[in-house]
């Protein structure tokens, strides 16, 4: 691993943060197994995560001092752990998105179209839902509870995944992506709280983030898989190899991480579902003794 870690719970919650230094400088272009499809599939979720998770951060910290939950002390600390492994998150993944520059990828220009994306779709969303009553703050915040659930999901299947584990073979880049999927686990439940205490459990909270998830999953997959078909295209290795290889790890039905997901996605949609229905401590406990966490 190339990177060094300081971790700290000074904000006294269930789980710590992290304050990770990674170094990108020695990563090969093609890290994950010599396959430019894999890499740059990866790579098209890294340019998604700088500004989502920086509206996941915006959306809590704008109600965090709501009156339902101002003086519940210990929701306000997984907010404050909450908030610091996000902006962890975002500045790691910025910072090998910026270093795949000296391959002459500009992964910046994808985070660019990421959050031109979230601010578009956040403000459409509001104005459609407005005469029911919803606010801006509300679509923000149950944005980020749909797209949390998707990332603790994806995370989770690449921690149980071990088709997609024997690509990511470059030490550095592995360590990244798995120390993300443990943190995103550690605090699936804590913007669901949040939106739970703030908005309810009725009828509209319940249709606002199903109806959230799914278009949230529709934007995901036309974005990513726009960056992945440019980032093989500007590469010269857009054919059927590289697409191939993609499809046999990300969607089939055997080994897809992908289309692991769909039953835990499809939790989301039970009444009186919560995060923590799908339990994943064992799974990061015996992650986080392989990691040194």
């Amino acid at each position: 691993m190339n990177a060094k870690v300081n971790i700290s719970n000074r904000a006294g919650a269930t789980f710590p943060v992290r304050r990770m230094d990674f170094n990108f400088d020695d990563v090969p272009e093609y890290w994950a197994n010599d396959s430019a499809g894999i890499t740059h599939f990866m790579t098209a979720l890294s340019a998604l995560f700088p500004d989502g998770e920086k509206l996941f951060i915006d959306s809590v910290r704008a109600v965090r001092y709501h009156p339902a939950i101002k003086d519940n002390q210990a929701l306000q600390k997984e907010i404050s752990a909450f908030i610091g492994q996000e902006a962890m998150h975002t500045k790691e993944h910025e910072n090998f998105n910026a270093s795949a520059k000296r391959f002459g990828h500009d992964v910046e220009k994808y985070e660019r179209e990421t959050g031109a994306l979230i601010q578009g779709a956040r403000k459409w969303f509001a104005r459609v839902v407005k005469p029911f009553g919803m606010t801006q703050e509300m679509v923000d915040l149950t944005a980020t509870t749909a797209l949390e659930h998707f990332t603790a999901t994806i995370a989770s299947q690449l921690l149980i995944n071990e088709h997609i584990q024997k690509l990511m073979t470059d030490p550095t880049m592995s360590y990244m992506w798995y120390w993300h999927a443990v943190e995103e686990n550690e605090h699936k439940a804590v913007a669901f709280d949040v939106y739970e205490a703030v908005f309810g459990k009725g009828i509209k909270a319940y249709g606002l983030r199903t109806t959230a998830l799914v278009v949230s999953m529709v934007l995901i997959f036309m974005a990513q898989s726009s960056f992945v078909v440019r980032l093989l295209k500007e590469d010269g290795k857009l054919n059927l190899k590289e697409l191939g290889i993609i499809y046999k790890y990300a969607y089939s039905p055997s080994k897809g991480i992908i289309t692991g997901m769909t039953k835990e996605m499809l939790a989301y949609f039970k009444p009186g579902f919560h995060p923590n229905d799908l339990d994943t401590v064992s799974l990061l406990e015996t992650w986080k003794a392989k990691l040194g966490l």
